[in-house]
């Protein structure tokens, strides 16, 4: 049988799904519409999905890490997150937080979590849904959650996390964020919030209001995907409104490539160099700012 061929309709369907603005009944009509059937759309929807069980390059058994699901205080309650540092480090080490996608906090992203923490960093991947229970298993109601969430109280419990990085014993003080999709745009917001942030990492993430950045204090790192135009609609305001305001911000656009591009369980989004290109700035670029 002939792999089904993905084109970019159907991944730019896919991307209006998981942002909402589809339910899935419609999002399957759409697809059973370009792919040519039922049977076809059947076969690609899983192509274009997020596969959590490719979701380990580095195992949570792996020696070389220590992890644990903790929980600590929030802005208003208490916060559930993944907690993963190198196992053996003699001293301190410069914290980073994983902030999620839209999806909440699943097997990815803590694998994302360890990868940080295998390049030297005390890394925590917050559950942002842990006011209402945490991330639940059904990845469609956990987008539903996220999308219901009050931004204020989330701004603030991402705010309490760089706190409890701060002060932790193993951490150095020097807090950054990484995050991806729901999770850049979290990032972003976290930079206007948070004098504490020293480094942030938001792939293709949603921007704040040019207004909001000149409360910015973190050096940025902004990636974007090249065939990305729901996000991308929103680069140029905000490389104008970091540039007047003298911050410390470096954006780069990959070429022909997908949001999302950096989630190895999703294998038509998925784009190996850019992603590979990607993480190796990121870990230089976190390594530089919060030494």
């Amino acid at each position: 049988m002939n792999k089904p061929v993905i084109t970019q309709a159907m991944i730019d369907a896919y991307d209006e799904y998981t942002h909402l603005t589809l339910d899935r009944r419609r999002f399957m009509e759409r697809l059973t519409a370009l792919a040519g059937s039922a049977a076809a759309a059947a076969t690609i929807a899983p192509m274009l999905a997020a596969n959590s069980a490719k979701a380990e390059m580095v195992a949570a058994t792996d020696e070389r890490l220590k992890g644990e699901n903790i929980t600590y205080p929030g802005a208003d309650g208490e916060m559930k997150g993944y907690l993963v540092r190198p196992a053996n480090s003699p001293e301190k080490l410069p914290a980073v937080i994983v902030i999620h996608e839209n999806r909440g906090l699943n097997p990815h992203i803590k694998d994302v979590a360890r990868r940080v923490a295998l390049d030297g960093f005390v890394a925590l991947a917050p559950d942002f849904l842990s006011p209402d229970g945490g991330t639940p298993s059904d990845e469609d109601k956990a987008r539903e959650m996220i999308g219901a969430l009050d931004a204020g109280e989330t701004n603030a419990n991402a705010v309490a996390t760089v706190t409890f990085l701060k002060g932790h014993a193993e951490s150095t003080g020097n807090v950054g964020a990484i995050g991806f999709c729901w999770g850049g745009g979290m990032v972003n917001r976290l930079a206007v919030n948070s004098p504490d942030l020293k480094a942030g990492v938001a792939y293709y993430g949603s921007q704040p209001k040019a207004e909001d950045v000149p409360k910015i204090k973190a050096a940025m790192l902004l990636h974007y995907a090249g065939l990305d135009e729901r996000i991308n609609a929103g680069i140029e305001a905000y490389r104008n409104a970091l540039k007047e305001n003298g911050k410390d911000a470096t954006i780069h656009i990959y070429d022909g490539v997908n949001h999302a591009f950096n989630n190895d369980t999703s294998a038509a989004r998925y784009d190996k160099a850019a992603a590979d290109l990607a993480w190796g700035r990121t870990i230089e670029f976190l390594k530089t700012k919060l030494a």
